[in-house]
């Protein structure tokens, strides 16, 4: 159950993210299904995709799943979030000054570039 929430949080945010700057699945969802569930970075990326973009990225997931890396569960759990917090997060977005969603951009890149520079294995 806690796998359960912690996906549709994740998706909810990088939705909500995605919406507001722009950003989120390889920016928000790789990194946090590594730190925040321990799956390995394949296994993230696998899954990112799968969860995002399909249409497009078919030829990847397969690869991806070929080799065990995509759960569709997980991705389908992450798309109810993202979906969601996509239009919350633009609703949002669109009410601020255009200088205030760069600088917010800008600062999310920072702390999850440094998160993941600094992060110890679980």
């Amino acid at each position: 159950m806690e796998t359960i929430i912690y996906l549709i949080l994740i998706g909810l945010a990088a939705g909500f993210l995605g919406g507001m700057v722009g950003i989120g699945g390889g920016v928000i969802i790789v990194p946090a299904l590594v730190l925040l569930l321990g799956l390995s970075q394949h296994q993230s990326q696998g899954i990112s995709l799968a969860m995002l973009l399909f249409p497009v990225g078919i030829l990847g997931v397969i690869n991806y799943y070929k080799k065990g890396h995509v759960d569709f569960k997980y991705a389908g759990l992450l798309a109810v979030g993202f979906l969601v917090g996509s239009y919350l997060g633009s609703k949002f977005s669109l009410s601020l000054p255009q200088d205030t969603v760069k600088k917010v951009f800008a600062v999310v890149m920072i702390l999850l570039a440094l998160k993941l520079l600094f992060a110890g294995k679980k």
